[in-house]
């Protein structure tokens, strides 16, 4: 096979971004938590169980692309 192979850049911007994109979420979601329980710190436990739901969700979309990611990089379905 000749010519430039970009399977490895395609794969680093999958990772890349979605590490980027999951970090970014789950910090604005903390900061927006901290926020609400220092106004009302008798909900405390009912926005920490959704704050845990959320940073799940959002890390969950991140461990999806890297395994993609990686299944892309190993055994390459599209050569």
């Amino acid at each position: 096979m000749t010519g430039f192979n970009i399977l490895p850049l395609a794969v680093a911007l999958l990772i890349g971004i979605a590490a980027l994109g999951s970090c970014l979420g789950i910090g604005l979601v903390g900061q927006k938590f901290l926020e609400s329980t220092a106004r009302q710190p008798e909900m405390v436990d009912v926005l920490q169980t959704k704050f845990f739901l959320i940073a799940g969700v959002t890390d969950g979309a991140f461990i999806i692309a890297t395994g993609i990611g990686l299944w892309f990089a190993t055994a390459n379905p599209f050569g």
